[in-house]
């Protein structure tokens, strides 16, 4: 079995009030894009077995040590899904990773809940769209929202607003199909020490406000569509306090001066991204970007994900 596992991108990221369970409380918006991994799954009769291996076509920049061991959430994914169901069936599975990682992007997420998906139907086990939401918290965050997508056979649920710690899904009309830039530095982003930086911050500047105070909602957003991007109003709590908050902002004034109608950083980045109006600018934009040759930056021209996502 083949499915596709879809990157997103935050249009809106803003971090509430810490939790009882130690999580944050978010307001985010969540977009899918028509970019990603793809992952083959294939059942064996050796009882018990797994075995996961990265496809030679692979273009992540991923070393080893980031693929193998049990800390992957594809393999954590299949444990708790044997955990769950008893299904203890061998089992292949070769990754094709385009997604980097530390990006921002819900790569390791994408691919968890692609699993999770793929299992409930070689397995057979029939397992409801909320059996599969809890079984998706327990992995992260992120991973409800691409179980939600996964699900939708209408390819509607491609956005929505995420609140909670990713539990509360409201799926949202999708913007205007904009071209999407994609643009990450030659570096990584770890969600845990940003989330400890953004802390840190506030602890030490009380009266901290990221941005205009917005509370995106499904009629909200229907008025945000109808507008030019440069005028939406959304923000990333992450943008202004992070350590390489410099070479953000760098990137971001790059593509606006190229043309970028609305640029933002993705999750806890380290994946930036411009929206253009036209593919003739996003991709003379791109190949500007490809022409300095910076070793190990990434950039993806792409688009919103209209479609279901397993099929983009």
């Amino acid at each position: 079995m083949k499915i596709r596992a879809p990157c997103k991108i935050n249009l809106h990221l803003e971090v509430k009030d810490r939790r009882p369970d130690g999580f944050h409380n978010l307001e985010s918006l969540f977009v899918s894009l028509a970019f990603g991994d793809e992952l083959y799954f294939e059942l064996t009769e050796e009882t018990g077995f797994w075995a996961l291996r990265l496809a030679e076509t692979s273009d992540s920049g991923m070393e080893s040590g980031d693929f193998t061991g049990e800390n992957n959430l594809i393999s954590r994914a299949v444990s708790l899904f044997r955990a769950k169901t008893g299904f203890n069936h061998g089992l292949k599975c070769v990754l094709e990773k385009n997604i980097p990682l530390g990006a921002g992007l819900g790569g390791g997420s994408s691919n968890a809940a692609s699993t999770l998906l793929a299992l409930n139907e070689l397995a057979n086990t029939g397992l409801s769209e909320d059996e599969l939401l809890d079984m998706a918290l327990s992995l992260g965050s992120d991973v409800p929202f691409f179980i939600k997508a996964g699900m939708d056979k209408t390819g509607k649920n491609t956005a929505a607003l995420v609140r909670g710690r990713g539990e509360h899904i409201i799926p949202v009309r999708l913007p205007p199909e904009y071209p999407v830039l994609l643009v990450k530095p030659p570096f990584r982003s770890n969600t845990t020490e940003a989330f400890a930086f953004l802390s840190q911050y506030r602890k030490k500047n009380t009266g901290f406000n990221a941005g205009p105070t917005v509370k995106p909602c499904p009629e909200g957003l229907d008025k945000a569509w109808a507008s030019s991007p440069d005028q939406w109003p959304f923000f990333n709590d992450f943008l202004n306090i992070l350590p390489k908050k410099e070479i953000y902002h760098e990137i971001l004034r790059e593509l606006k001066t190229m043309g970028a109608l609305f640029t933002g950083l993705s999750g806890s980045g380290s994946c930036c991204y411009g929206i253009f109006n036209d593919v003739k600018t996003a991709q003379m934009a791109e190949s500007t970007i490809k022409s300095r040759k910076i070793e190990k930056i990434f950039t993806r021209l792409t688009f919103f994900l209209a479609k279901i996502p397993n099929q983009y």
